[in-house]
């Protein structure tokens, strides 16, 4: 059986998952608490790839990366670049559209403390590789934080010692046929950010790369 490039809403895959979705089900029903779809353009050819979606931000929502943080400094970023049309006002309902792009996630349900396990990790694996798979005109990814560049290269069949994370490392790549190049940078963070581990210059380094192969 094809794994889906998303998961359903209700996916039961992950029992701790499960059972922290329901507990921020029961204080918050008209959140979205389930797992989150990704956002964008089905012949995206960038493929930006988060960690899991926030507890107040995507579980939320129902959108990746929207009304947290998180979102603030990567929908500024991505607008700088020309790959969205419409303003972000960390609502899944602003109007905002992506071009040429799409944003998942490693893992679609939300965590406990942001913190997903490896076995949750390799659980939601088959989901982003037929997300990669599903893009026929993909070239590029940016994957956000060490989990999510791992799970990535995982996902690509490839080993992490020949492919270890680096803030703004570049990894050009076959796959399936197709040159694929995976962009890593340190997570768009609250933490990151604050602690000036990213600043909005180094986060824009790695889109400008991401963008000179899409061309």
């Amino acid at each position: 059986m094809t794994t889906p490039p998303e998961a359903p809403k209700d996916c039961s895959l992950c029992p701790r998952l499960v059972e922290y979705r329901a507990s921020v089900a029961a204080k918050e029903p008209d959140w979205f608490n389930g797992a989150v779809p990704s956002f964008g353009e089905d012949d995206a050819e960038l493929l930006i790839v988060g960690l899991a979606p926030g507890v107040t931000g995507a579980n939320r929502t129902g959108r990746p990366f929207t009304g947290d943080w998180a979102g603030d400094l990567l929908y500024a970023t991505i607008d700088k670049f020309g790959l969205s049309d419409g303003a972000y006002a960390q609502s899944p309902d602003d109007g905002l559209k992506l071009r040429r792009c799409m944003i998942t996630n490693a893992v679609r349900c939300v965590p406990p403390q942001n913190k997903p396990v490896g076995a949750e990790i390799n659980q939601c694996r088959p989901f982003l590789l037929s997300r990669i798979d599903a893009l026929p005109r993909l070239r590029a990814m940016i994957t956000l934080g060490k989990i999510s560049h791992d799970s990535t290269i995982r996902a690509l069949g490839l080993k992490l010692k020949d492919h270890p994370f680096g803030h703004a490392a570049r990894y050009d790549i076959e796959h399936d046929g197709r040159l694929l190049s995976v962009i890593s940078s340190y997570h768009c963070s609250r933490y990151n950010t604050n602690t000036r581990r990213l600043t909005p210059s180094m986060f824009e380094d790695v889109f400008r790369e991401a963008v000179s192969v899409l061309g």
